[in-house]
């Protein structure tokens, strides 16, 4: 009982403060001006920015199944290929569930959830080094134009705030203890053995990587999705005409940023994602308040509909799989009787 109030604090918290980001976004919008760039806006490029997302998420599947393959190779694309687009589905009505909800559906008697964890642990890994490397990269090409921007909006608010960085060195020190504690004991109390245990096959999903027979092709697949989140980026920039004279670089930066809200701890992104690249757009290129929010929406809301739409199509795919299964051993059974 706790537990769920504890869940339901936690997701009321998250709502609250979409909501509030939701606000700081859409504070001073003339919405006549919005509806007027709305308008205006050019819906080839936004098409062509939902190819690109549904070869984002390939890409993304695709180099899952080549996480899982070492761990059990009778798995399926078709079963990655839902189980990533139901998690992200889940994801959009409550933060983090999806990365639970694909594991589970995916694990197998030689794939235990565990392992499947480590690979999605994996995963978020290879990501996190893309976003920071892409993000400097870019910040190092362009500083001149968007080094004032990152030292006053993003360096300076997270190094004033002491009190954060105390509070996550203090949970880095309370896990490394927590470690120690859990594998020390493991032998005297039960708990502390499951824990392990579940510790081991995170290890081994994580690993998952070393046992990759082609490391070169895992690695393309990489690129390719960054390389379609760039594309996502410059084909909405196109969209609008006021950005569209913006070149690949800039949409390199913005995408990095936009990946950097995703971070914050809010049902799909919400306010967070419209709030930071609004200020982005509209401190860095001079464009209106209105201009920075229509491009947010446009790729924020394009995106989410696609997300809502293939979690749906897979779901139910899912759905007619289980029932094809269940009928299969029912006509098994009679036929041995």
């Amino acid at each position: 009982m706790a537990k769920k109030a504890l869940n339901v604090l936690k997701y009321l918290l998250s709502v609250a403060l979409a909501a509030l980001l939701v606000y700081f976004a859409c504070r001073g919008i003339d919405w006549k001006e919005f509806l007027v760039g709305l308008r205006a806006t050019r819906w080839f490029w936004v098409a062509l920015f939902l190819i690109a997302s549904v070869f984002a998420v390939l890409f993304r599947a695709m180099r899952w199944k080549q996480l899982l393959r070492p761990l059990d190779p009778s798995i399926k694309f078709g079963k990655v290929w839902d189980a990533s687009n139901v998690g992200a589905l889940c994801s959009v009505a409550i933060p983090g569930s999806g990365e639970f909800v694909r594991c589970g559906m995916i694990r197998t008697e030689k794939a235990s959830y565990e392992k499947v964890f480590g690979t999605m642990l994996m995963e978020r890994g290879w990501d996190a080094v893309c976003v920071i490397l892409i993000f400097f990269a870019s910040l190092v090409a362009k500083w001149g134009k968007f080094g004032g921007f990152f030292v006053d909006n993003i360096w300076h608010p997270i190094t004033s705030q002491k009190t954060v960085l105390y509070i996550l060195l203090g949970l880095i020190l309370l896990i490394i203890i927590g470690l120690v504690i859990i594998f020390k004991f493991r032998d005297r109390f039960g708990v502390f053995d499951y824990l392990a245990s579940m510790l081991g096959g995170l290890k081994v999903g994580f690993l998952s990587f070393l046992g990759i027979q082609n490391k070169l092709l895992f690695l393309l697949y990489t690129i390719g999705i960054w390389v379609m989140y760039t594309l996502m980026t410059y084909f909405c920039l196109l969209a609008v005409p006021e950005l569209s004279t913006l070149n690949c670089g800039d949409a390199v930066f913005i995408s990095a940023l936009g990946n950097i809200a995703s971070i914050v701890p809010v049902p799909g992104g919400i306010g967070a994602y419209h709030y930071l690249l609004k200020l982005t757009l509209t401190s860095l290129y001079g464009v209106t308040e209105e201009i920075g929010l229509l491009f947010a929406m446009l790729c924020h809301e394009a995106h989410a509909i696609l997300i809502i739409v293939l979690g749906a199509c897979s779901y139910v795919m899912r759905v007619l799989v289980m029932k094809n299964k269940s009928a299969a051993q029912i006509r098994d059974e009679v036929r041995k009787k």
